[in-house]
């Protein structure tokens, strides 16, 4: 299995976008509507959007591909780019998401290591994130690689507010 991981780029924006689309549909729509859902996508995946967060100092996306096929990607936040100020001398997983179909090939343990290796050539003691508390799939993910629930925070979904639990892990 031909697993890579590489940094995404502003001239690859069109495929982040339809991938940050793709995979976010897939994890939620069967738990929002259409209509919050398309708001959604329209504020906070646009396409200025998208590409104001990829040249944000201290931010940075990442593909992982499966036998050279764009499988998902992960954002990281570090310092003043983090969406809370949740932990010190930390680094937030902002989004972490892999297409339904590449689902269950190890590709989410691959990525999570490599988050957490970011950390650790970052000198971050740990790393943090927010789930969606009905996101049980992502939670039990989470809970079997060594994250712990530390809190909660509101999240804007398209205008309804929903709620984040925020999970940590040490490095």
């Amino acid at each position: 299995m031909t697993i890579k991981i590489a940094a995404c780029k502003a001239e690859q924006l069109n495929s982040l976008r339809e991938l940050s689309i793709q995979t976010y549909r897939d994890t939620f729509a069967d738990s929002n509507g259409e209509g919050l859902m398309q708001q959604y996508f329209d504020d906070a995946l646009s396409p200025e959007k998208l590409l104001l967060e990829l040249e944000t100092v201290g931010s940075y996306f990442y593909f992982i591909y499966l036998h050279n096929e764009l499988a998902g990607f992960l954002k990281v936040n570090e310092g003043d780019a983090q969406s809370d100020n949740v932990l010190e001398n930390s680094l937030e997983v902002e989004r972490f998401y892999i297409r339904k179909n590449y689902l269950r090939n190890g590709l989410g343990k691959q990525l999570m290591t490599f988050a957490c290796g970011l950390a650790k050539q970052s000198a971050r003691s740990s790393i943090w994130l927010g789930v969606w508390e009905g996101n049980l799939s992502a939670l039990a993910f989470y809970k079997a690689q060594g994250f712990s629930q530390i809190g909660e925070h509101p999240f804007d979904m398209g205008g309804e507010i929903q709620t984040d639990l925020l999970l940590k892990k040490n490095v």
